[in-house]
């Protein structure tokens, strides 16, 4: 039912060989516990009608986690994908601390307005920036979230959010949450860059993640854009990396400043001014697209994509970005991926979060509960 959708006791019979009393029996089980549910009728000749069963979404629920160093978002959902509650705040948590009892407490909350408690979720999935480190239990490469990458941190969120917690690169989920229910879907070989506090990058290659051999694959806000030797001094691998440096929201605002746009405190405020208008705001996002061009052109060359996306706070501006960014690659490189913006904006770590979490819950609802009560009936009756 979960694959192939509503049926009948007798269709499910002809399907898995089992006689009609024992799947019919199997279905009274099923129903009783929880995992399947009546979805109608249907008709299957003169007079006669049988009753069509089919997986209930209820069965369980899942929670995705998108932890951004602005904002914090989190939704609920049923085994249909459904979403059933959703929170979404501000970050101002300046401690790893702070952030894991600021997670934890939204987290109660967004639970709560679905009607249930931590525990019964079947399956949590947080997106962060940086890289998972599942021996160490914690994350690298996280510079803009303060104290992120101590050691023991996983164990720490797992501790508020409950067992069996995955905690997924945020590019990542935003690709595989574009290829779930976005711009991506049925597109075997793409990309995800994702433009905003930071720079991280998804990696689908034949459809699914690629993460390198030590899960860093994407982290291309460490490519040395413009590198020169005054360009290393004073940098560690706990600040940001230099395209990264180059490209991102805070150099967006200082370049702003540079040309003399007014009143732009944030790269957002810029964007707007150059939909406005303002000739200044436009030089800079032109010149944000030339710094972009360098990585799409870098990435191309590597991996071939057959799409580019654009997501983030900064790369979601794909109307005022996409036509100098397809300009500049094309003065730099024969290499030219079909550019496009993301389908999801500010929701697809959010996404891309209950989609994997919702794989991992369905066969822990669905396949092993279910394949228990069958065994145990048809043991009875054997």
């Amino acid at each position: 039912m979960r694959r192939g959708g509503a049926a009948t006791r007798p269709s499910l019979a002809r399907d898995t060989g089992l006689s009609k009393p024992t799947v019919g029996q199997a279905l009274l089980d099923l129903e009783q516990d929880g995992l399947v549910r009546p979805a109608g009728r249907t008709s299957s000749g003169p007079g006669r009608t049988a009753v069509l069963y089919e997986a209930d979404p209820a069965a369980g629920h899942v929670l995705g986690i998108d932890i951004g160093r602005g904002r914090l978002r989190l939704a609920v959902a049923d085994l249909a994908g459904t979403v059933v509650a959703k929170v979404d705040e501000p970050n101002r948590c300046r401690s790893a601390s702070a952030l894991v009892r600021t997670v934890h407490d939204l987290a109660t909350g967004v639970v709560a307005q679905a009607g249930m408690t931590l525990s019964d979720v079947v399956k949590t999935v947080v997106g962060s920036p940086g890289v998972p480190d599942r021996g160490g239990r914690m994350l690298h490469l996280a510079p803009n979230l303060p104290g992120w990458g101590r050691r023991g941190l996983l164990d720490e969120l797992e501790a508020v959010l409950g067992p069996g917690l995955l905690v997924e690169n945020d590019a990542n989920l935003a690709a595989v949450g574009e290829r779930d229910q976005g711009a991506a879907r049925g597109v075997d070989v793409f990309v995800c860059v994702n433009v905003g506090t930071g720079i991280g990058m998804g990696i689908v290659v034949d459809g699914q993640l690629f993460r390198g051999a030590h899960g860093a694959a994407g982290e291309v806000g460490y490519l040395p854009y413009g590198w020169t030797d005054t360009d290393s001094e004073g940098w560690t691998p706990s600040t940001p990396g230099i395209l990264e440096q180059a490209a991102a929201a805070n150099s967006v605002v200082k370049l702003a400043k540079e040309h003399g746009v007014r009143n732009a405190s944030s790269a957002r405020e810029v964007f707007q001014l150059a939909r406005q208008g303002d000739a200044c705001a436009r030089a800079v996002v032109e010149q944000e697209a030339t710094k972009l061009a360098f990585l799409v052109a870098s990435v191309s060359a590597v991996i071939d994509p057959e799409l580019v996306l654009l997501v983030g706070g900064i790369g979601s501006n794909t109307d005022l970005l996409i036509d100098p960014l397809e300009k500049a690659v094309r003065e730099i490189s024969p290499l030219s991926p079909r550019i496009a913006p993301g389908e999801l904006g500010e929701d697809a770590v959010l996404t891309g979060a209950i989609a994997t979490a919702l794989r991992a819950a369905q066969d822990i609802v669905f396949d092993r509960r279910g394949e228990n009560l069958v065994t145990q009936r048809s043991g009875v009756n054997a």
